[in-house]
């Protein structure tokens, strides 16, 4: 990666930590977000097709095109097209942010996202179990003891060893301060604080996804980024000089 895109994906970076530091301000804050509150589901669904056509965009076509694809139903998610290589790609929803996040609701936000099939097994579990009781209706904070409850137990396997996604998609909506934000890909291990990793550390292209390290959150994970320089059609990320 030249310089260049590294400093501007340095600077991104910042942005989108300090768009997604908010989350520090908690519950007491949530009131004064535009979105305190889940939304009519109707907003965020979408029809199957357009559905599976931005699921399929995490990655490229050599991976999504063989993947399950799963779609947004009343009650979670469900299998739309299944795939033959062990991948599954889904467009996430905002209540995948943690917990305090003040675009918790937002029903803009789309995440297209495809997990290789070690994140199938150990981290895509996640999703369905969050989904599932918050379209249910169930409080975020009984959701959280819920979770916590399925970690303690083990109904959940602990991520395995190479456990990782692609979110590349140049449609991607991660919210309205991150928006579009970058082509990366994500690797999952054991919560720690990246160090292991060379996260964050100057001249390095790994970061430590702030999305996921508050403590709030009950899945014991940690998500490391890793920026690309092209989107799954292949095309070119915008080089801004900084």
């Amino acid at each position: 990666m030249n310089r260049m895109i590294f400093a501007s994906l340095a600077t991104r970076a910042l942005a989108l930590a300090a768009a997604l530091s908010l989350a520090g301000a908690g519950q007491a804050e949530e009131a004064k977000t535009p979105y305190p509150s889940m939304a009519p589901l109707a907003q965020y669904l979408m029809t199957d097709q357009a559905e599976i056509a931005l699921a399929r965009t995490a990655a490229p076509a050599s991976i999504s095109g063989d993947a399950t694809v799963l779609v947004l139903k009343q009650h979670g998610y469900e299998t739309a097209v299944k795939g033959k290589n062990g991948f599954v790609c889904v467009v996430e929803r905002s209540w995948m942010a943690p917990f305090d996040w003040p675009e918790f609701w937002n029903p803009k936000m789309r995440g297209p996202i495809c997990f290789n099939p070690a994140a199938v097994r150990s981290v895509l579990p996640y999703t369905y179990k969050r989904t599932e009781m918050l379209l249910a209706g169930v409080p975020k904070a009984k959701v959280m003891e819920r979770i916590k409850e399925v970690v303690a137990k083990k109904e959940v396997p602990a991520v395995e060893a190479g456990a990782m996604c692609y979110m590349m998609s140049r449609e991607q909506n991660l919210g309205d301060a991150p928006g579009h934000w970058h082509p990366h890909l994500m690797f999952y291990g054991p919560r720690s604080d990246g160090v292991d990793w060379g996260a964050d550390l100057d001249g390095s292209p790994v970061m430590l996804n702030p999305q996921f390290q508050s403590l709030d959150d009950p899945e014991p994970l940690i998500t490391i980024m890793v920026a690309v320089d092209k989107w799954s059609d292949g095309t070119l990320i915008p080089i801004h000089h900084q």
